[in-house]
């Protein structure tokens, strides 16, 4: 067995690993670099291997650092099935067309702004939609559990990871000769006791393992005091401040979340009746999937579901659809929550409302996700006084705030605990999808608290085992 790991290792984003046994070469995620110019000059490198010579892959969720660069590996030969779950199936149809959309609007943009004599960074177009809609037919989607073979070598089943709807485990069987080993990839784990999914699951054996550590260094807030400042945050924006509150959110996953949880603190009278927008198309698509796949949400999020369609005035709840719907949103100077994409302020409409309100003292901006390094999001967290939005220089008057346990990754102490059904260790433990230090602090801590043998590889390295 040979595994290349291509992107996530000592790093959070462009999720792809090479996986080659008994005569498979298959890929574990195809994933976007995303996180500023250098990241994104990444994705148009070519891959060390020739996508035609790729069996099938293997997709652990729907996000794009995942996903992401599905539709170029298509356009350049790839042609066997993309597996995953079903609901990511349907998930991926918004996903990827969206960020098809992106890459040929920026594009374009770049290309105006150089006929009007402007300068611009040489770009080129990653891949288009035309492209993104081909790489959608080679999509199957299965179901948890099932037992599925896609190459006489190679036997799998997915089960859930409890990150966003449909995230995934791989466990993969991989038979060389008379010798069968079992490779495990934990894909995005998610924090157990979440809204709307269901915790991982839990596995138990691996020879070979492949684990997140995105909070590999931190815990998250307990749920309780998090609802609590989230509470404040808006009682102080929205109630007794004059502004508006601005949320970055994760079209898939976050959004979803964050409308449960506001429901739920009106119905339990904790907030007011809520004016809230959420400003992406996509995002009204993703939250209509998700109601769709009702059997694999949480009973505490089916009840909450059924209680809030006989009493739907809970929050006033509106998804603004075309651009002028959204620039409408300018003329709203206080008293709404607008919910906007992308999670890490980098691209989408998110940015304009940044723009419009950064400004502003009396609005304020709710960081409720991972913002990776080099992002837009994560200089805000990290407390930049002045910021550069879609060209302009913005000073930063708004209050910032970071509502850290909303998370939808595991913390150190539920990955270790996820570690801990393991009936024995695994005998090799690659620690991925974390920042370098974090990843290789988590790995030491694996086997300090758990005795395994655990290593944080660097991008681009090869393991024989």
């Amino acid at each position: 067995m040979k595994i290349s790991f291509l992107g996530a290792a000592q790093e959070v984003t462009g999720s792809c690993f090479l996986v080659e046994a008994g005569g498979a070469r298959f890929l574990v995620d195809c994933g976007m670099h995303q996180g500023g110019r250098e990241q994104a000059a990444r994705n148009h490198q070519p891959w060390p291997f020739d996508p035609a010579s790729i069996d099938f892959v293997l997709l652990t969720h729907a996000h794009i650092d995942h996903s992401g660069l599905l539709p170029r590996l298509v356009a350049m030969g790839f042609k066997g099935p993309i597996l995953c779950t079903r609901a990511t199936a349907d998930l991926l149809g918004v996903m990827l067309l969206d960020s098809a959309h992106i890459q040929e609007s920026s594009w374009a943009r770049m290309q105006r702004r150089r006929q009007r004599g402007r300068p611009v960074q040489e770009t080129r177009l990653l891949y288009t939609v035309r492209q993104a809609e081909e790489s959608l037919k080679q999509l199957q989607g299965v179901g948890y559990g099932d037992a599925l073979q896609a190459h006489p070598a190679v036997r799998m089943r997915f089960q859930d990871a409890g990150h966003i709807l449909g995230s995934a485990i791989l466990e993969i069987w991989l038979s060389e000769g008379a010798r069968t080993r079992k490779l495990v990839v934990s894909g995005d784990l998610g924090q157990p006791g979440r809204p709307i999914v269901r915790d991982p699951a839990a596995i138990h054996e691996a020879d070979v393992l492949l684990i997140e550590s995105t909070y590999g260094n931190r815990l998250h807030r307990p749920m309780t005091d998090t609802v609590e400042e989230l509470v404040q945050v808006v009682d102080e924006t929205l109630t007794r401040g004059k502004g508006n509150l601005i949320v970055p959110a994760f079209a898939l996953g976050r959004t979803q979340e964050l409308l449960l949880l506001l429901t739920q603190l009106v119905r339990e009278g904790r907030l007011p009746r809520l004016r809230v927008f959420v400003d992406s198309p996509m995002a009204d698509r993703v939250t209509q999937l998700t109601w769709k796949h009702f059997d694999y949400l949480d009973d505490e999020t089916r009840a909450l579901l059924a209680a809030r369609e006989v009493n739907a005035n809970w929050l006033d709840l509106r998804f603004t659809q075309s651009v002028e719907e959204s620039m409408a949103l300018n003329r709203i100077h206080s008293g709404a929550i607008i919910l906007a994409a992308s999670g890490m302020c980098d691209a989408g409409r998110i940015q304009h409302h940044l723009r419009h309100h950064l400004g502003h003292a009396g609005s304020a901006v709710a960081i409720v996700g991972y913002q990776a390094e080099g992002t837009l999001g994560r200089r805000l967290v990290d407390g930049a006084k002045q910021v550069r939005v879609l060209g302009d220089d913005v000073r930063v008057r708004a209050r910032i705030h970071t509502i850290g346990g909303l998370s939808a990754h595991a913390d150190q102490a539920a990955l270790l605990a996820w570690c801990g059904h393991f009936k024995k260790p695994p005998a090799q433990t690659f620690v991925v999808h974390g920042e370098a230090q974090t990843a290789q602090g988590f790995a030491a801590l694996l086997h300090q608290k758990l005795g395994w043998t655990a290593k944080a590889p660097l991008a681009g390295s090869v393991f024989s085992l």
